[in-house]
């Protein structure tokens, strides 16, 4: 299925955000998901499908001074 993930187009199969996450290697807690522009919470990834087309937002929080 065809997914933009921060603005790039992937060829993925994944069938939840979670799903995806996991392929991405996206790990932890303090990750921000959306999808096509809406708010997914971590406790709803696990139940929220994707679709072809998609656009998902991955932002994870960085360190540094």
């Amino acid at each position: 299925m065809r997914l933009t993930v921060n603005g790039e187009v992937h060829e993925l199969e994944a069938d939840t955000l979670a799903d995806l996450l996991a392929l991405l290697d996206y790990e932890g807690d303090w990750l921000a998901t959306a999808v096509n522009g809406d708010l997914v919470h971590r406790t709803d990834r696990r139940n929220h499908r994707l679709n072809d087309s998609d656009r998902i937002e991955i932002l994870s929080p960085m360190q540094g001074g």
